[in-house]
């Protein structure tokens, strides 16, 4: 089991390695707004635990299972990002909430999220309530 923070760091490694074609640990640093001292800590934490490739002076990678855990939480991310967006909430505070909750929803929660959201997609009409005006 992997904790928020642990699960903050993979996803970070995800979205920079995504960008750049890897990440270092000031690119983990500024991402996250912590020191470098903090992500090497942490890169050795995840490593022990199988969950990133690491080498000092060097740059990260996910192992699989890491790579599994940050798709899944920014699969989580993106959903209640895009939910909040729905609601009308802006982009930026979406996002914020987003990083927040991610973390403490109940898979079945966000299995019924998902549900409603490809519900919404599929026949906007259903939903006039949900319109910008």
């Amino acid at each position: 089991m992997t904790t928020s923070r642990e699960e903050d760091y993979l996803e970070a490694i995800l979205h920079i390695v995504r960008k750049k074609g890897y990440a270092r640990v000031g690119d983990i640093a500024k991402h996250l707004g912590c020191s470098a001292a903090t992500v090497t800590e942490m890169f050795g934490r995840l490593g022990g635990r199988g969950l990133v490739n690491y080498e000092k002076y060097g740059g990260v990678t996910l192992t699989k299972e890491g790579e599994k855990i940050g798709k899944e939480v920014d699969r989580r991310h993106n959903l209640i990002k895009s939910f909040l967006q729905l609601l009308g909430v802006s982009e930026e505070i979406a996002d914020v909430d987003a990083c927040e909750v991610e973390h403490s929803l109940h898979p079945e929660t966000l299995e019924r999220l998902q549900k409603f959201l490809d519900s919404v997609h599929e026949d906007p009409d259903r939903y006039p309530f949900l319109k910008k005006k």
